[in-house]
């Protein structure tokens, strides 16, 4: 009988220790989320030109394809190298983090100067020219992984950075969890959205109520306006998210310019504030900071991407570089 007391006073203390490690990986994953709420808006924004030019009962199947490569993406190239990195290479960690920001920083700067100076683009026109319609869900699934494998390596790389030092297995599974909740989070919301017109468009031909159908009609004319306004807000995020990676990323390297000086103008902002709003206007401010420093660098980086990166890649693999 003692023996078998014994044995479960075991299993309680195992059951505790597993019970306190998932409150660990669950608040780690947590803060690793909140970090990578900027990225995470703009691989939301992102996803739905994916899918115009879709029937609309096409449209959650090619999601479901792409969050599937999503899951690949993230759960079985990326995590494994996360560890090696985390494990072999922890010093590599921050500048693949800047590396990223620089990425996050061109895309974001790119949209601005499309919008301030449109012009066409080759390797767009090609993207519509639709030569062959049964190849256009292939095609367009297949870019849509691309660009989820870049914006996923930035959301693991900043996730690991937050994680707090502990077991391999421990960071594996917080990682693991990251990377499943926000691809979970980002493909519903975009289901969510490419499908809303169309509840609209039944909610105003079906509703038995004059409300009803005065909503779905509402939905329906909304949702160009939710997807503009979506491109904004990712835009935005994207050079927030790239600006403050770079900012803390050269801090980290030792070069602690302009990085004290953002901090010091967070500080002043937030004391010339009254209490309750006094952390939010920090926040502001400082975010503002690295969005305008991320548009700037963003800037600077255009030409060196599309007169020397590109042709170089375009010339390593023969063919053309986006």
């Amino acid at each position: 009988m003692s023996g078998l007391l014994a044995l479960l006073d075991d299993v309680a203390g195992i059951a505790k220790v597993a019970a306190a490690s998932v409150d660990d990986v669950a608040a780690a994953a947590g803060k690793a989320g909140a970090k990578t709420a900027g990225v995470l808006i703009d691989d939301a924004a992102v996803t739905p030109k994916y899918l115009q030019g879709f029937a609309p009962a096409r449209e959650l199947p090619v999601i479901w394809k792409i969050a599937r490569g999503s899951f690949f993406n993230k759960l079985v190239i990326l995590l494994p190298v996360a560890m090696l990195l985390s494990n072999f290479a922890p010093w590599l960690i921050t500048p693949l983090l800047m590396l990223g920001g620089s990425y996050l920083c061109f895309e974001g700067a790119e949209k601005i100067f499309h919008v301030l100076f449109p012009h066409g683009d080759s390797h767009i026109e090609e993207d519509m020219d639709i030569k062959d319609p049964t190849h256009l869900e292939e095609q367009k699934v297949a870019g849509a992984i691309k660009t989820d494998f870049i914006l996923s390596a930035e959301i693991m790389t900043i996730a690991l950075s937050v994680i707090p030092d502990g077991s391999l297995w421990m960071e594996a599974a917080t990682l693991a969890v990251v990377g499943i909740g926000i691809t979970i989070t980002v493909y519903g919301v975009v289901a969510l959205i490419v499908k809303m017109d169309d509840v609209g468009l039944y909610m105003s031909q079906n509703s038995g109520t004059g409300l009803g159908r005065g909503l779905g009609r509402g939905l329906v004319k909304g949702m160009p306006w939710l997807l503009k306004l979506l491109s904004v807000v990712g835009t935005a995020a994207m050079l927030w998210v790239g600006g403050s990676i770079m900012i803390h990323g050269l801090h980290d390297l030792g070069m602690h310019h302009p990085y004290e000086e953002i901090h010091h103008l967070s500080e002043l902002a937030a004391a010339a504030m009254p209490a309750n709003i006094a952390g939010f206007i920090g926040w502001a401010v400082t975010a503002l900071c690295d969005g305008i420093l991320g548009l700037l660098y963003g800037f600077i980086l255009i030409p060196i991407a599309t007169r020397i990166v590109s042709p170089l890649i375009s010339a390593v693999t023969g063919k053309k570089a986006h």
